[in-house]
């Protein structure tokens, strides 16, 4: 599933807000939904509900009680860090480049304090997919 978020920028077309927090949280848990409907035996996210409360802090200082509550309820089976070791291109939606290792060490942090399984990608775009497609079949295997 995309990025919730991204789309509901585009569609806007105008800086985020604090206000924008709510609808892209609720957008993200639909398309999730959609996902789980659609998906045979693996559904793979862009993102959830725990990067949507990581990016609100970071950015506006603060997250929605009601999404606070609703992350713990969501957490994905494993993630997919990638790690900073690519150029950064700013994409209409993360515009500070400057805050890259402050933001990546944001989210290693929060997955290592909720002890949620993670693997860190790295490398040039090949072996970051090699990396993901391991760290994926290595899932599957270990739920079948």
């Amino acid at each position: 599933m995309p990025e919730y978020a991204r789309l509901y920028q585009e569609k806007h077309n105008r800086p985020l807000t604090y206000r924008d927090v709510t609808p892209i949280g609720r957008g993200q848990l639909k398309l999730e939904q959609i996902g789980r409907q659609q998906a045979r035996r693996l559904l793979i996210c862009d993102t959830d509900l725990l990067e949507t409360k990581v990016y609100s802090e970071a950015y506006y200082g603060r997250v929605p009680a009601w999404l606070l509550a609703a992350v713990p309820q969501h957490y994905a089976d494993l993630y997919l860090l990638t790690d900073i070791d690519l150029p950064w291109t700013p994409d209409g939606i993360r515009d500070r480049g400057h805050e890259r290792e402050a933001m990546h060490r944001r989210f290693l942090d929060e997955l290592t304090q909720r002890r949620l399984p993670f693997v860190l990608i790295s490398g040039p775009p090949d072996e970051r997919l090699r990396q993901a497609v391991k760290a994926i079949d290595g899932l599957v295997v270990s739920h079948e």
